[in-house]
């Protein structure tokens, strides 16, 4: 029996109940193959899930869903895949906080060798976000005028780069100075200080009163009002994520006044398939490969400490992404 170490959550609660344990891994089954893992990135989605805003399948569980390996073994009659393969995944199933896991080999994506592993594990799921956000939630086009809220955060990032090379002009806001220089170098045309401005004034100033195309919103409570007054008529509000909390109930007479369209798509809708999610990551390599989208890599831990990262996460100190790199021991 192979043995490996995880992190394990037995209840829910912050980073403290985040436990560094040993664990039994079966050899993989017909369709599976096992990865020893080299990257994980980190998620807001893996604060949810620790909270208990998501619903884990059972407790205990390791969390995230996002990581680089090399494959150790394959499942009897699988072609297609062979052990020394460097592969990533991202969505479906969590159990990526470890130094080995068992992943269906439907979920396994190539991972170019010009894209390194701390790359990769850092953009799969966020990188798929933005290209679902950004060409099938709405098609961005030359023309449009989009509202990235978090825009220096992992997806903010490379919404912003993604959408500027598609010819839009993009708005992000911002906490402080530091991450509003990031947001300008990562494409932003005009960036808002939320702690300073008035998100509604200044966008209402920019757009000369039109107003936005469409609004990607990954914070939720604290920023609906603001991104609901800023949408143009028939404006899109696409919500994706709810880190300052879930939104109070919207009343459809909030959209009915400018005839708006709100969604709340979820990733793994969009790449259900196998087609559909090699497309999306073939997107996404593709643009690191022809410099649209610049991947910052901020922040390392290793596993074994990776209570740190989303206390770091939700205390907002960081930007760009996240990755933790598994501990060599045994």
């Amino acid at each position: 029996m192979v043995k490996a170490k995880a992190i394990r959550v037995h209840e829910l609660g912050g980073p403290e109940v985040m436990r560094w344990e040993e664990v039994e891994l079966g050899d993989p089954k017909e369709g599976e193959i096992r990865i020893r893992t080299t990257a994980i990135g980190v998620n807001f989605i893996d604060v949810y899930f620790r909270k208990g805003v998501y619903a884990a399948p059972a407790l205990p569980f390791t969390p995230d869903r996002e990581a680089v390996g090399v494959v150790t073994a394959v499942g009897p009659g699988l072609t297609g895949g062979k052990v020394g393969d460097v592969v990533a995944y991202a969505g479906n199933p969590m159990g990526s906080y470890a130094q080995e896991q068992i992943l269906p080999a439907s979920v396994a994506i190539p991972v170019p060798p010009s894209v390194d592993h701390k790359q990769a594990a850092s953009v799969m799921l966020k990188g798929m976000t933005a290209h679902v956000l950004l060409r099938r939630v709405f098609k961005v086009e030359s023309g449009h005028t989009i509202l990235v809220h978090a825009a220096a955060g992992g997806v903010g990032s490379l919404l912003c780069q993604w959408a500027n090379a598609l010819g839009a002009t993009v708005i992000g806001t911002v906490s402080n100075e530091e991450k509003a220089a990031q947001a300008s170098q990562d494409g932003c045309h005009h960036v808002i200080i939320y702690t300073k401005e008035d998100v509604v004034a200044r966008v209402k100033e920019i757009t000369s009163g039109k107003g936005l195309n469409v609004v990607y919103d990954s914070v939720g409570k604290d920023t609906y009002k603001a991104s609901i007054e800023c949408l143009a008529p028939r404006g899109f509000l696409v919500s994706f994520g709810q880190s300052s909390g879930k939104p109070d109930p919207i009343p459809m007479s909030d959209l009915a006044s400018k005839s708006l369209f709100l969604t709340r798509p979820s990733l793994m809708h969009y790449t259900a398939t196998r087609d559909e999610l090699l497309e999306s990551a073939g997107e996404v390599f593709a643009n690191i490969a022809n410099g649209v989208l610049r991947v910052r890599v901020n922040h390392t831990y290793l596993l074994s400490e990776a209570a740190r990262a989303p206390a770091d996460l939700e205390g907002r100190k960081t930007s760009g992404s996240i990755v933790l790199i598994p501990d060599t021991d045994s």
